[in-house]
């Protein structure tokens, strides 16, 4: 984003958690480093509520994918390519000050840069009108799209009994407040059951619901935690809904469902699927705020290459233009004047590729971690 939308790691911050090992509800579910993992006994798969451990990788890639700022992130790409520069033009031989004595590089590198660089606006161009393309449309499908989103409102609205918010974060709270409190309804009405009649099916159902209701509860407390203060612009919303992993638990919901259809009564069936309601009215709200935010950051990278075309295209006319073999005699620290400069106005000159790889890879990574919706677990 821009620098006043885009700020650092946050406190939200939680690829792999932080805290004590907590283990809840009879020990079906565990919670290590603020991460929840649901085991199955009818599947060999495990989940886990955090993106980190459910992608198995480590901690800095994840925070260096996602979660660090895209503008610091193209700062440190730009820093590297100017040392990786400098280095391999003062190692090896002859020198690049040789070389620019004897004929000419600096020509070479900067009329090319000018090319990449105008050909690589114009494309970001193309893109951004790409995704504005996607706002405009005649009359009537705009009055679709408006009534289909009122229509997601009214059902929200119906399952947690309250107008759905308006601002992003809350109204991702909102259904998950209203996913807590019908996992706790079910477990409740589960336990008093089994008051009542603890035969070996009722048995088996109250360890199946205790598992399912306390890896919900869990999970929704923790992501409502990260949504509380956090504002849309910036990537904490969309961050925090990824560490609901709501699959895996419509799933289980299925499953119980149907080992169970003869134990439940009529009451736990009505919560049951009340919980499954709210679970899948999470999936296309998150989507639609994920959706959302590839817009924005998408027009907010085409306008910050936009930005950082100009400056470049500058540096490298003037490199064109003015430099020469003596326009910066002498040497620091052994190395000569003319190599940190051409270093330096070649990693200006590649800013605007930066700050392109630093939005792309935040938002590849996001499309790939959330390609299926519904109870479908995707894993490399």
């Amino acid at each position: 984003m821009s620098g006043a939308s885009e700020p650092g790691s946050s406190a939200g911050d939680d690829t792999g958690g932080s805290g004590g090992a907590t283990a809840e509800t009879d020990g079906a579910t565990t919670e290590t480093d603020g991460a929840t993992t649901e085991t199955d006994g009818d599947s060999d798969a495990s989940t886990a509520d955090t993106m980190r451990e459910r992608a198995g990788e480590s901690r800095v890639k994840l925070w260096l994918l996602l979660r660090a700022n895209r503008l610091v992130v193209a700062g440190v790409l730009t820093l590297a390519v100017f040392v990786a520069f400098v280095a391999a033009a003062a190692a090896l031989s002859p020198s690049l000050a040789v070389k620019v004595g004897s004929k000419d590089p600096i020509e070479t590198l900067f009329a090319s840069m000018i090319t990449a660089i105008v050909t690589g606006a114009t494309l970001v161009v193309t893109i951004g009108q790409l995704v504005l393309t996607q706002e405009n449309g005649p009359l009537g499908d705009q009055r679709k799209r408006m009534d289909d989103t009122l229509a997601v409102r009214d059902s929200i609205a119906e399952l947690t009994g309250s107008p759905a918010p308006t601002d992003p974060a809350a109204f991702l709270d909102a259904v998950l407040a209203a996913a807590s409190e019908r996992a706790r309804a079910l477990r409740e009405s589960v336990r008093e059951g089994a008051h009542s009649d603890e035969g070996p099916n009722r048995a088996a159902l109250r360890e199946d619901i205790e598992e399912l209701t306390g890896g919900v509860v869990g999970n929704a407390d923790t992501v409502r935690g990260r949504l509380d203060g956090a504002e849309f612009g910036s990537f904490d919303v969309v961050f925090a809904a990824l560490g609901f992993d709501y699959g895996p638990k419509i799933g289980r919901i299925e499953r119980i469902a149907d080992d169970h259809g003869d134990a439940l009564t009529d009451a736990e069936r009505d919560l049951l699927g009340g919980l499954q309601e709210s679970l899948s009215l999470f999936a296309p709200a998150r989507e639609h705020v994920k959706t959302l935010y590839f817009q924005w950051a998408l027009i907010d990278l085409s306008r910050l290459i936009l930005y950082a075309a100009v400056p470049a295209l500058v540096v490298a006319g003037l490199m064109l233009a003015v430099v020469d073999a003596g326009t910066f005699p002498g040497r620091t620290l052994g190395i000569d004047h003319v190599t940190l400069v051409v270093g330096g106005a070649f990693a200006v000159t590649l800013l605007p590729f930066s700050l392109f790889v630093s939005y792309v890879l935040r938002v590849l990574t996001l499309a790939k971690r959330t390609l299926a919706i519904g109870p479908l677990v995707l894993r490399d």
